[in-house]
């Protein structure tokens, strides 16, 4: 059964919003998302930070592994980019860490453009491979430079506002001082949140609009059979290559936003194998192959983090061994459970179950 009325313009088909759910969804989304920082907690308030970082990563994750179909273990490495270029351009030259994001995202994008030619001709696990190798040599490249990065013991994040005079009293930025507006404190977590709120809105608007582009549709026909989409005139090297780029583009965008947020970074971790691994599941557990899965997918993956935590402790006097984990293998076992369940009975993910609840509707109040 459809989901949507039946299309007869191309008008209708590029709408942005084009039927009543996206608009009531929309209406409900707003009041939320701009009262969410004014009553959550501090702890809540931290979580929704990093639910819009792992959005921006998750829509460049999508771009490569669901829209161009090529799996990469290497996402980590263009987040851990991202991040220390800020850390850097802050620290090094006191760059406002506003500027600092996007200078992130294109050196990210010229590595991902530079490493896209060489897998032009690997698939599945021996792409895979190849992009593990980057992340290895990503870390490696940064502790072999400690006069900029500080090698393993990190590196602080300056959060200047605007170009530091000389002699500055506050090395580390402006922006982390609370900010007053009449009878209203704005504090450091709150304005990083509407910051990043701005963020990954645009980025899921980015991400919508590729989706639906010529470049879009190349990357998925190349990612559905490349010979096809090869006759039919689409360069399927091309496709993967500005598929690696934008999504390390993103990536480079979600790793400063994350050195923002924890304004001490160090290579590893979080920049490893486990985070790659991590936004692999996030894409499942959202729906492959949609701007929908990779936003409700990282939502849902980091506001399940705390819950798992507080499940875990209740279940360790009754389960053996759970004891002797450590709380990141715990919410490891409970995600790759959750995504072994998806697989098996709902392969599109939240997708998915969103589809079945509009089909529902559509329908009620009869069942076919």
């Amino acid at each position: 059964m459809p989901t949507r009325p039946l299309l007869t313009r191309y008008e209708d088909d590029l709408k942005l919003f084009p039927d009543r759910w996206n608009k009531i969804g929309i209406a409900i989304a707003i009041p939320i998302l701009l009262a969410y920082p004014f009553v959550a907690s501090s702890q809540w308030l931290t979580v929704g930070n990093l639910a819009w970082v792992t959005v921006v990563g998750s829509i460049g994750m999508m771009m490569l592994t669901g829209f161009s179909g090529q799996i990469s273990l290497g996402h980590a490495a263009f987040l851990a980019l991202g991040a220390y270029t800020t850390a850097i351009l802050g620290e090094q030259l006191g760059l406002p860490f506003w500027m600092g994001i996007p200078v992130s995202g294109f050196v990210a994008a010229a590595v991902g453009l530079a490493i896209g030619p060489f897998a032009l001709r690997l698939e599945g696990l021996y792409l895979a491979i190849v992009t593990l190798g980057l992340l290895f040599l990503v870390n490696h490249t940064l502790h072999s430079l400690p006069e900029l990065t500080h090698g393993s013991i990190g590196i602080s994040v300056p959060m200047h506002t605007w170009f530091p005079a000389d002699g500055s009293p506050d090395p580390m930025g402006t922006f982390a001082k609370p900010l007053v507006l009449g009878g209203l404190t704005v504090s450091f977590e709150q304005k990083l949140y509407f910051f990043f709120l701005a963020i990954a809105i645009v980025a899921t608007y980015l991400g919508v609009n590729v989706q639906r582009s010529n470049t879009g549709r190349s990357m998925m026909a190349v990612r559905d059979h490349d010979v096809a989409a090869a006759v039919m005139g689409v360069h399927p090297a091309r496709a993967k290559v500005i598929s690696f780029g934008m999504s390390a583009f993103f990536a480079g965008v979600a790793g400063a936003m994350f050195a923002c947020q924890q304004q001490y970074v160090t290579i590893e971790p979080p920049f490893d194998l486990n985070m790659s691994v991590q936004y692999i599941a996030i894409i499942v557990l959202g729906g492959v192959g949609t701007i929908f899965g990779a936003v409700w997918g990282a939502l849902v993956f980091v506001a399940l983090s705390p819950l798992a935590e507080k499940l875990f402790d209740t279940l360790k006097p009754h389960v053996p061994l759970l004891g002797g984990l450590s709380s990141a293998q715990q919410a490891t076992l409970l995600f790759s459970l959750i995504v072994v369940g998806f697989l098996i009975f709902e392969p599109l993910g939240l997708f998915g179950m969103w589809l079945r609840i509009k089909r529902y509707f559509m329908a009620w109040p009869f069942k076919y």
